[in-house]
């Protein structure tokens, strides 16, 4: 939003290539409130029929959902509050992904740590200069920063499009089978009474398909008759397609948080702004670009959260449906203060500019991104779509040798998706999540009754008490009270 205002503008300048004054938009209370409610809830709608299919079936951890559960559990048990120092524990979130997603997620994400910091990175940092001109910034797309992003969302989306199909192939068999009743898919991997009692309760209160189908369509109608009022740089067709795409990106995003606690719902995102301001050209491409960056954002954004949240509900034995229309109300009020604050903040503060308190750097980055997204993929560096293609294809045969080799094979193959995340992310979080499976490890060898009933209750405490931690900090932050110490590793300089 701040990237289309006149203010941004006038930062890159108006002899920059590409940096039009008509490409300029300055926020507004009202556009920004009815943008909301038009596109804000479509997420909801998005993969709410298969809530089952991502918890129950996939068993996906979502760690930040099922280490809310757990805090909420531990409330309503005799062994809260043994637990609850746990929770006031501020260690790295990470380490605690690790001890709750499964080992195979945490050494993917390792592996795919190791591909593209330790080789691909550095190879292709080699051809400065030669695949795509020297010293170009940190976001440019016409650099490093380009095969980053669209590598990354190469691999996701070979993963995701490959689970989507099975899935569906999944679904339609059940169906040609005649195997499923009252129109639902067979419970699977039930172990033990607790969890089929979980599972039971997980489906009983259901959302019907039909309500989901019709209220995605629905409201994609009215949007894509409305954002082009709001935009009209963004032509109705240009929206329709965006939310004929959007469930699959949605689910590739769904699908990875799940597995890492990752949301990259902005890289999805950059994506649609880099097509969109492709496909419309120099002629409004710039708006119309960071509108539709703001449309894929906000539905495979809250896709991925309504899914953690499902989780939570699964293991708190909640209704789904329950949670569901919480979310639309929390959504539709969502829409009104968001808004508002960010309104208290545009009127009262200097923001967007470099010398003040509030600088905005993404500002002047995803306006340079979209202008960049107007020359088309001929802008990108070399090699980039081959490679792209590559990792793509990739991602389709591993996801392939999982489900045809053996199990006691398979389990030892890596998970693309999560091999993924590092690539744009950094390597960072994947040490972290390896820590805590090496911590998980030993654990489960030295112990593993005591590993089972409290690895989760220490995994979420270090998550939930890294969290809280974020309201001092940001009073800190408000306060302006630095650290009093700030500590920074390097390599030593050899002599």
């Amino acid at each position: 939003m701040l990237a289309m205002d006149q203010r941004t503008y006038e930062l890159i300048g108006a002899d920059y290539p590409g940096n039009r004054a008509v490409d300029v938009k300055n926020p507004s209370l009202s556009w920004m409130i009815g943008f909301m409610f038009v596109v804000s809830f479509l997420g909801l709608f998005s993969l709410v029929a298969l809530r089952k299919v991502m918890v129950i079936d996939y068993k996906l951890t979502y760690p930040s959902g099922t280490a809310t559960a757990m805090l909420i559990n531990s409330f309503h048990t005799t062994t809260g509050a043994e637990l609850a120092e746990f929770y006031f524990d501020f260690s790295p979130t990470y380490i605690g992904c690790g001890l709750i997603c499964p080992h195979i997620v945490n050494c993917s994400t390792l592996l795919g740590a190791v591909i593209s910091w330790g080789f691909l990175w550095p190879y292709i940092s080699t051809k400065d200069g030669e695949w795509y001109p020297a010293n170009l910034g940190n976001n440019d797309f016409k650099g490093l920063y380009g095969y980053k992003v669209f590598i990354s969302v190469s691999v996701i989306l070979g993963d995701g499009l490959y689970n989507l199909i099975k899935i569906i192939y999944a679904t339609v068999k059940e169906i040609m089978n005649a195997r499923s009743k009252h129109g639902k898919l067979p419970l699977v991997g039930i172990q033990d009474a607790v969890e089929k009692h979980l599972n039971e309760t997980f489906v009983k209160d259901s959302i019907p398909p039909w309500l989901a189908g019709s209220g995605y369509v629905g409201l994609a109608a009215i949007s894509t008759a409305t954002v082009p009022m709001i935009f009209p740089q963004l032509k109705w067709y240009l929206v329709l397609s965006a939310y004929i795409v959007a469930p699959l990106l949605a689910f590739c995003n769904s699908y990875g948080t799940g597995l890492t606690d990752w949301n990259l719902a902005s890289t999805y995102g950059k994506i649609g702004l880099f097509i969109f301001a492709s496909w419309v050209g120099q002629n409004g491409g710039v708006i119309a670009g960071l509108a539709a960056c703001g449309v894929m954002m906000s539905i495979v954004s809250t896709a991925a959260d309504l899914m953690q949240d499902f989780k939570t509900g699964y293991l708190t034995l909640s209704s789904p449906r329950s949670m569901f229309v919480s979310q639309l109300i929390g959504t539709a009020l969502g829409c009104i203060i968001a808004p508002l604050t960010f309104w208290l903040y545009w009127t009262a503060f200097d923001i967007g500019n470099p010398d003040g308190m509030f600088k905005a750097p993404y500002a002047v980055i995803y306006r340079e991104m979209s202008i960049l997204g107007v020359e088309g993929f001929s802008a990108l560096p070399q090699h980039c779509l081959a490679i792209c293609s590559g990792f793509f294809v990739a991602a389709l045969v591993i996801n392939l040798l999982r489900d045809v080799t053996p199990k006691n094979v398979s389990k030892f193959i890596p998970i693309p998706m999560a091999m993924a995340i590092p690539f744009y992310i950094g390597a960072y979080f994947a040490i972290d999540m390896f820590v805590g499976t090496v911590i998980l490890f030993v654990w489960e060898r030295v112990n593993r009754k005591e590993c089972d009933d409290f690895s989760g209750a220490v995994a979420s405490g270090l998550i939930c008490g890294d969290g809280i931690w974020t309201v001092p900090s940001a009073i800190l932050s408000i306060l302006r009270i630095d650290p009093p110490i700030c500590m920074y590793f390097k390599p030593s300089l050899s002599i």
